[in-house]
């Protein structure tokens, strides 16, 4: 089970609403939810949360590339969303993939035999271990990467309570 709430900043605060992540495919369509929550281009920080195994922080500014932050990479790369973040941390690109898929390459046509190198799911998974990304992205506003790196527990309700915003984040709840 997945939680999923942005956090627009406001010149009053911070304002709270939960968003669905069906038609979240992609880390750009998930900064475009955040874009159209922002007031005026301003910081919106998207948290999702997978029953306390792992959290994720996403910081969108304007039309700023999007700052993310994964608790447990190996964890949350067994989970659709984590898969998401993870792969966009780690500069995997499906869709160079899709379309070397379409092509009939077997690896002879250099005239060199066709190598086996594909990686199952659990040794890709393997390589990647512990938080990932930017863990510096809420130091502005009041976490610092130390506390983000040793949060536990109800990470989201700590980072919102850091924010000034426990009660928002928990009325979307």
């Amino acid at each position: 089970m997945y939680f999923a709430a942005l956090l627009a900043r406001t010149e009053d605060g911070w304002e709270a609403s939960d968003t669905e992540l069906d038609d979240v495919e992609a880390l750009t369509d998930l900064a475009d939810l955040a874009r159209e929550a922002a007031v005026e281009d301003d910081t919106v920080v998207v948290l999702i949360e997978q029953e306390d195994a792992w959290f994720g922080i996403i910081r969108v500014d304007g039309e700023e590339d999007p700052r993310v932050f994964v608790s447990n990479a190996a964890v949350a790369a067994r989970s659709s969303y984590g898969t998401m973040l993870t792969d966009e941390l780690l500069g995997r690109d499906d869709s160079a993939g899709d379309e070397l898929d379409s092509l009939d390459l077997d690896g002879t046509e250099d005239g060199e035999p066709e190598a086996d190198h594909d990686l199952d799911d659990d040794a890709e998974t393997a390589m990647v271990s512990g938080p990932l990304g930017d863990a510096g992205l809420l130091g502005d506003l009041g976490v610092t990467e130390k506390e983000l790196l040793t949060l536990d527990g109800d990470a989201l309700g700590a980072i919102a309570d850091a924010l000034g915003c426990t009660d928002l984040l928990e009325a979307v709840r």
